[in-house]
């Protein structure tokens, strides 16, 4: 083994320790995950429809968790009506350029969300203006709102902007990414297991 291969094996050493600390630590955001699932189960039981939005690593973790709502997570059953903000370039760079990239997802939950759609943020500092105004947004008109935050859950933790906050733990963005799609996989499984039966 070179020694370039021996400092890549420390360092990924390492991360995994951080990452295996962080999971244990996020263990307390099973039951409020339980809860978010439970939201979605009844939101999509009543006809409603799921809508998600983030940033960078976290649009893709939006459109991850749409598309295994929309598709297939683990088993096959209907599909499930569930709304990545991130993905339609015309809507995203109309709403920028004529009202500012903060209003580039509440326009969209103004368009598409009704009482009784859930919206899910995804904000890895919780300071996210965008996240943050789709979540006022989506209050304004009915709709149940959670946000998976981390950095100490940010002025979204802060205000209460949204009924379930899961905050992943620690000060680590990458770690904090992984723990926000493990809590999105275990609100999937449980869609899974409600409508797959």
């Amino acid at each position: 083994m070179s020694h370039d291969s021996h400092t890549l094996a420390a360092m990924f050493d390492r991360l995994h320790g951080d990452h295996v600390a962080v999971f244990e630590a996020a263990r307390p955001l099973l039951k409020e995950a339980a809860a978010l699932a439970e939201a979605a189960i009844s939101t999509l039981s009543a006809g409603g429809k799921l809508l998600l939005c983030g940033n960078g690593g976290s649009a893709a973790d939006s459109q991850h968790i749409a598309t295994e709502m929309t598709v297939r997570f683990e088993k096959t059953r209907r599909g499930l009506p569930a709304i990545a903000l991130t993905t339609d370039t015309s809507a995203l760079t109309a709403a920028g350029n004529d009202f500012g990239f903060e209003h580039v997802f509440s326009r969209q939950v103004e368009a598409l969300g009704r009482k009784g759609d859930l919206l899910i943020g995804i904000t890895t500092s919780g300071n996210s203006p965008n996240v943050i105004s789709a979540l006022r947004v989506a209050r304004e008109l009915g709709l149940v709102t959670a946000c998976l935050a981390g950095h100490g859950g940010g002025q979204v933790a802060r205000e209460n902007l949204a009924d379930h906050i899961l905050t992943a733990p620690g000060a680590s963005t990458a770690r904090a990414q992984e723990v926000h799609i493990f809590l999105g996989h275990l609100v999937c499984a449980a869609v899974d297991a409600a409508f797959a039966g």
